[in-house]
């Protein structure tokens, strides 16, 4: 199929095919629309279509294919390598589809994947009951199932992918598909990790699990070599009812840090205990003892506030890598602290998520999430300043990403940004990635949907 970059889009073509409100350049709302969280992302796309059910959907791709133009499918619209948008083509916007049907009888949920991860904790947290996402509370879930979902319940209840248990799915000759095991079990292998090379996904049914008590919150901690140790092995030995976000960075100036702080660095926290309250205040103490707290703001609390409130109007532009390493060692903390130190970047992280657990106990095979044995996943990132600022910060996070990974080039395909096709390759690695080509081969075989980390079908 033949694809045009620069088509133009017949609006009233498109509106009459569609029932979502269809949003062109010359709306007043264009803007707004076309917004993404991360600045430095700016593409003007002909049209934006949110889209009211999969139907909707399936006429928007048919419309793409009927008139050869660019497609991207937009949700929560974090990807990092802006594929959440296209210049001049179509982007299939899902938010309208923010439905939420909480079953607490049978601990499942059905959604739309226009909701954010918030939107849907705050539901489920209700009963009692959540499902596993990210670490900000504003992403889709829609993009962060696709990709695996590495959250606050990662150790106790596995990636989000392990508590999907059906999708609904748009393929890219607009059929529409209920999959799970039992129903077009290849798709459903695929879109477990295979992001959306695979379809438009409209609806998901989850698995919701207990998440009252709940122990979590922020602990900022001295930034010393001991303290970054003594965190990721106290993160990889708990209790798989813990899991954890070190961020070693430079402390960022937000309301509850004391001015006196902003710019040092710490070790910014995040723990997340989700079982019995005393044994976790318990381990709470045992990371509170690494070092004089700077910042503590952990407690029991419900679980949907551990995710914190977000300023729609931050935008920020970071140059990142993420990768895997298996064990955080003297001379990989020392290359990080003294990196932080000498970077003048406005601001430098290096974050190292204990992983394990739950995640661990699914065999390699059962989804495209390829990773399953991986103890730690890091990720280094440094804000720039425009685009003369971009390549120095890139080299910086490049030279600290390789001390860290020892050269390794896999990656979680969720957190890639336009790294290029051989980073895409190496974040599925032995038979997962033939076996995904041979599934995009069945389900587009033009590649249609490649505004993703695409893989390619199979010939």
């Amino acid at each position: 199929m033949s694809i045009s970059k620069t088509a133009s889009i017949d609006i009233e073509g498109l509106r009459a095919r569609v029932r979502g409100p269809v949003t062109s350049p010359s709306d007043d709302n264009y803007d707004p629309q076309r917004k993404l969280f991360y600045g430095g992302i700016d593409p003007h796309p002909g049209a934006l279509v949110r889209v009211k059910d999969a139907q909707d959907v399936a006429s928007a791709i048919r419309f793409v294919r009927d008139n050869g133009i660019e497609l991207a499918v937009r949700s929560g619209g974090h990807s990092i390598a802006g594929h959440s948008t296209v210049d001049n083509g179509l982007v299939i916007d899902v938010r309208g589809l923010d439905q939420i049907q909480i079953d607490a009888g049978s601990r499942t949920a059905w959604t739309g994947t226009g909701v954010t991860a918030a939107e849907y904790t705050n539901a489920g947290g209700e009963y009692g009951l959540g499902t596993g996402f990210g670490d900000t509370g504003s992403v889709g879930i829609g993009g962060i199932t696709l990709g695996g979902g590495v959250g606050f319940l990662v150790r106790k209840h596995g990636l989000t992918i392990d508590s999907l248990l059906a999708a609904e799915i748009v393929t890219a000759d607009g059929e529409v598909l209920m999959v799970d095991e039992n129903n077009y079990p290849d798709l459903f292998w695929a879109i477990r990790g295979g992001g959306g090379n695979f379809g438009v996904a409209t609806g998901f049914k989850f698995a919701l699990h207990p998440v009252d008590p709940f122990v979590g919150g922020f602990l900022m901690l001295p930034g010393t070599s001991e303290v970054v140790q003594g965190f990721v092995e106290l993160s990889t030995s708990a209790p798989e009812e813990l899991s954890t976000i070190a961020n070693v960075m430079t402390a960022p100036p937000m309301p509850f840090i004391p001015d006196g702080l902003v710019g040092h660095t710490v070790v910014f926290g995040i723990l997340a205990w989700s079982g019995e309250a005393a044994p976790g205040l318990e381990m709470m103490d045992r990371f509170r003892d690494l070092g004089e707290p700077l910042v503590d703001m952990v407690d029991v609390i419900p679980y949907p506030q551990i995710y914190q409130a977000e300023d729609e109007d931050y935008a920020p532009t970071a140059a990142a890598l993420t990768g895997f390493t298996d064990e955080f060692t003297e001379r990989k903390v020392s290359a990080s602290l003294d990196a932080i130190a000498s970077s003048d970047a406005p601001m430098r992280v290096v974050q190292v998520r204990a992983l394990g657990g739950a995640m661990a106990r699914v065999a390699d095979g059962a989804t495209s999430f390829a990773h399953r044995g991986r103890k730690l996943m890091v990720n280094v990132a440094a804000f720039y300043e425009g685009d003369e600022d971009r390549a120095r910060r890139e080299e910086w996070v490049k030279d600290l990403a390789t001390v860290i990974t020892e050269g390794d080039d896999t990656g979680y395909v969720g957190f890639l940004g336009a790294e290029g096709p051989d980073r895409v390759r190496a974040a599925y690695p032995g038979q997962t990635w033939e076996r995904l080509r041979r599934v995009k081969a069945v389900y587009d075989p033009d590649n249609l949907l490649h505004r993703n980390q695409n893989i390619p079908p199979a010939v």
